[in-house]
């Protein structure tokens, strides 16, 4: 997360399970460790590298970016786009984040999207009184308490390295996601009108993408 940082990132003890739960249809799409309330610039964002490439992408990813509004962009720009976005979320569509790849599900298949080497992406929800439990970060789904709120973060990695140290706002969903370098161990620090919150975070092959157990006291 060191990268061009579109600047960037805070939970009702209403605890879920770690489930994402999309309708499609008649039937329900379940992705394990999701999560369900939302906008920000792009400037809270700390850029991917190769973030303008398209990646490959099969029939099923396809006719799933399609139906998203997002043909033709990469997933890395799929990935901003969807967490940023305001407005009624495509909850027929499960487009979660994962280590190395970005997995969309809908009624017709699933299929996944790779990042880009070395690449991270932590999304995190701040809360004062209202979370739930959450592990893949679900673009589609995912809601946090505090929607379109100011917020000043600081990750640094456990050499000491500042990663990110600044003013960011969360998005309509109530999240604000980071691009971080691959397997590190590190530390946020969230401020939000005169709360602060701090946890351990760690960006290796099992850990959780979704960060909401930022409580701000």
């Amino acid at each position: 997360m060191t990268n061009r940082q579109r600047p960037a990132h805070r939970q009702h003890r209403t605890r879920r399970a770690p489930l994402v739960v999309a309708a499609a249809a008649a039937s329900t799409l379940m992705l394990v460790a999701g999560c369900a309330s939302g906008t920000g610039s792009p400037t809270n964002l700390p850029q991917a590298a190769a973030s303008s490439v398209a990646a490959p992408a099969d029939s099923t990813a396809q006719a799933i970016l399609t139906k998203l509004g997002q043909t033709g962009r990469s997933a890395t720009e799929v990935i901003e786009a969807l967490d940023q976005k305001s407005g009624e979320r495509q909850g027929d569509v499960l487009a979660s984040v994962r280590y190395d790849s970005l997995v969309l599900k809908d009624d017709s298949g699933e299929s996944r999207i790779e990042l880009p080497d070395g690449q991270f992406y932590l999304s995190v929800a701040p809360y004062v009184s209202q979370t739930h439990e959450c592990y893949y970060h679900s673009l589609t789904t995912c809601k946090g308490e505090l929607a379109d709120q100011p917020v000043d973060v600081t990750i640094v990695d456990s050499a000491g390295k500042t990663l990110v140290d600044g003013p960011a706002r969360t998005y309509a969903n109530g999240f604000v996601g980071f691009w971080l370098p691959r397997d590190i161990e590190g530390t946020i620090t969230v401020t939000h009108e005169g709360r602060t919150a701090t946890s351990a975070i760690s960006t290796g092959r099992k850990a959780p993408t979704c960060l909401t157990t930022l409580q701000l006291t």
